[in-house]
């Protein structure tokens, strides 16, 4: 398997994983398209690591100002718990926080269930057909809320779950839900990338396994974590820009054809 990872298949990957891990396209079947067209029946764990890791730090330098903010205001409010709460920041790690709990529990219940389905190409198909009608559903959000309530959280924080299923966008749909709740656009992106910070750490950490298979990777890996870096920063530029626009249902034109390709191929 690892012998068949050269540089390109590296740098084709990261490319993918980059692009695809942020616009609301999903991530996961594009990845597994991804290995195929290059020979590998699936794409070693390890590798998959290294990706995702590209990805989390593309998302942290894009959010860099708002993290920067929550810890400040954190800190400086840190002997005020009651402040603290009742401040924007506040309110948003707690919303982050109570988002967080139904994802990792929908997530890891339905573990052996998304492995299976990953195989499944019917159900890779009318997910991907969901994401088409996830990103449509965006059109249709006119709110002006700028911090979800927890209540609102906790059901953006469902979706978030339930996009672990292949070809289900997760962006799109914590987007979609977050703008039907009555959240601004803005506020519905850095919300979701936000809520994706825990998430997709937690897939690192469980995807982590033999350090000693990371190693054994070699430049091919790293330079496909780089190309992850580089294009998921480029991808979530792109896509704050559709969202702050009200774009983001024009994703639904490719969706649409490629779900019916797979679907029928």
């Amino acid at each position: 398997m690892l012998a068949t990872l050269d540089t390109l298949t590296a740098l084709a990957l990261g490319l993918i994983q980059g692009l695809t891990e942020f616009l609301p396209v999903s991530s996961s079947g594009h990845i597994a398209m991804g290995a195929r067209i290059f020979g590998l029946r699936d794409a070693p764990l390890a590798l998959s690591v290294v990706l995702h890791a590209g990805t989390l730090l593309a998302t942290v330098w894009v959010l860099r100002a708002d993290l920067a903010t929550l810890a400040r205001d954190t800190w400086s409010q840190r002997k005020d718990l009651t402040m603290w709460r009742a401040s924007d920041s506040g309110r948003l790690i707690l919303a982050v926080v109570v988002a967080t709990i139904p994802t990792g529990i929908i997530g890891l219940s339905m573990k052996d269930h998304v492995e299976r389905f990953s195989h499944d190409q019917q159900v890779v198909a009318v997910c991907l057909m969901g994401s088409a009608v996830m990103v449509m559903l965006t059109r249709l959000g006119r709110g002006e809320e700028q911090v979800p309530s927890l209540r609102q959280a906790f059901f953006i924080g469902v979706m978030q779950g339930i996009a672990v299923l292949p070809g289900l966008t997760r962006s799109g749909s914590t987007i979609a839900i977050a703008m039907l709740l009555g959240i601004s656009g803005a506020a519905a992106f850095r919300f979701s990338f936000l809520l994706s910070l825990p998430a997709i750490t937690g897939a690192v950490l469980l995807e982590l396994g033999d350090p000693a298979e990371l190693l054994g990777l070699g430049w091919p890996a790293l330079l496909g974590g780089v190309v992850a870096f580089v294009s998921g920063y480029a991808s979530l530029v792109l896509m704050r820009g559709l969202v702050h626009r009200g774009n983001l249902f024009l994703f639904a034109i490719y969706l649409v054809p490629v779900s019916i390709l797979f679907f029928f191929w």
